[in-house]
């Protein structure tokens, strides 16, 4: 950390109508809103995503390489773990940052259906 935590990083999160997150052009639709996350968040979830990224690389080598089926569901299960804990950042966030705003601009109800939405696909 640099002590730049006021400095902010924008990006756009764009939903369809059906929260179904596709190919990024395919998604952008009329539902749309800024998020606004601090270098530091955006950071710390990138580098979660990388570690990932790389983690599922290592599942791949390793059933390529015929590893013993246990070894290989024990590293899935880690990764669902991870995954879940990005998730829950994410979901953080946006509870406290979106729909803070969304209640500042009154416009709840749109936000929260979208957010029922999105949890009614994200949650088995």
């Amino acid at each position: 950390m640099n002590g730049s935590k006021s400095q902010q990083a924008e990006h756009s999160h764009n939903h369809d109508a059906n929260h179904e997150h596709l190919d990024p052009i395919e998604h952008r639709q009329e539902l749309s809103h800024p998020h606004i996350h601090s270098e530091e968040s955006l950071r710390r979830i990138v580098n979660r995503l990388s570690r990932i990224e790389g983690h599922i690389r290592g599942i791949k080598t390793m059933v390529q390489q015929n590893s013993p089926c246990p070894d290989v569901l024990l590293q899935i299960a880690a990764v669902r773990g991870a995954l879940d804990r990005v998730a829950r950042i994410v979901l953080d966030e946006h509870l406290s940052e979106c729909i803070a705003r969304a209640a500042k601009e009154g416009n709840m109800e749109v936000e929260i259906e979208q957010l029922k939405a999105a949890l009614d696909r994200f949650l088995p």
